[in-house]
């Protein structure tokens, strides 16, 4: 089976312009862009794999080549990561059976869970799988945390039987109103940053219709529930790693602490 993982970047980022060239220090003070830790977390996943980035903009082409990125220049129309994944495979000429979006703002993401996202949806015959990771009572704080401070902060996931995707949304679903432990499991899901799609299934996607779910949440998996598309949710597992996604510059510290905590350069 051939895999191709794509990380898609824009710099015209509406809430945080500029995103993949912001650097990031590691534990022992290395400095690197965003964009640069994210290919550093494709390169660690198994597997016989092309890895390329897509985007529509030349500062960051230019910073990509810098560090031996292969990237491949995409649409400034393409409306979401998915789209632009979409357009990058069929500039590459297709052929790939499965394509992976490693999201460009998700550079503390372990290689096992890409890993584990390949196995799922080649074990299914869902048109999309994402991972899951369950939230500890830490984690879950630091969503409720962002909210009521009118940050939109990571996604939550619910799902039912055999893991099928039922709702994503950037409130923190399923309420609950106990207190948990900041190590303790809860009953919330983090959404991670990541999709693995079948490739006839992504081709299609940029044709489908745009529900009002999807323009309300602004999140783009939404459209394959919309358009009655079969989702795996593939739940990972943290193995004492930290996990979030750099979605407003105050994510920069936060991120930054946790490496200098699991002392990742």
């Amino acid at each position: 089976m051939s895999i191709l993982i794509v990380i898609p970047a824009r710099y015209a980022s509406t809430r945080y312009p500029g995103k993949p060239l912001v650097e990031l220090t590691g534990a022992s003070g290395v400095k690197k862009t965003l964009i640069e830790r994210s290919w550093d977390a494709a390169m660690q996943v198994k597997g016989d794999l092309r890895v390329v980035v897509a985007t529509d903009d030349d500062r960051i082409r230019t910073a990509c080549e810098a560090f031996g990125a292969e990237v491949v220049m995409t649409s400034e129309a393409c409306a979401n990561g998915t789209e632009r994944c979409a357009q990058a495979h069929r500039i590459l000429g297709g052929g790939f059976d499965y394509i992976v979006n490693l999201q460009g703002d998700a550079p503390l993401t372990p290689p096992w869970f890409i890993e584990a996202l390949i196995d799922g949806i080649k074990g299914s015959d869902a048109d999309l799988a994402t991972p899951v990771l369950r939230c500890e009572g830490a984690m879950l704080d630091a969503l409720k945390e962002d909210r009521r401070n009118g940050r939109v902060g990571g996604t939550t996931a619910v799902f039912g039987a055999q893991n099928q995707a039922l709702y994503f949304s950037k409130e923190v679903v399923p309420f609950t109103a106990d207190s948990y432990a900041p190590e303790a499991p809860t009953p919330v899901f983090h959404h991670v940053g990541a999709y693995a799609y079948r490739a006839a299934s992504l081709a299609q996607y940029p044709d489908w219709a745009t529900g009002p779910l999807e323009t309300l949440e602004g999140l783009e998996q939404l459209r394959f529930l919309e358009n009655q598309h079969s989702v795996l949710c593939v739940e990972v597992e943290a193995r004492g790693r930290q996990f979030w996604e750099l979605n407003n510059p105050s994510d920069v510290e936060r991120i930054e602490t946790m490496m200098a905590q699991m002392a990742l350069d």
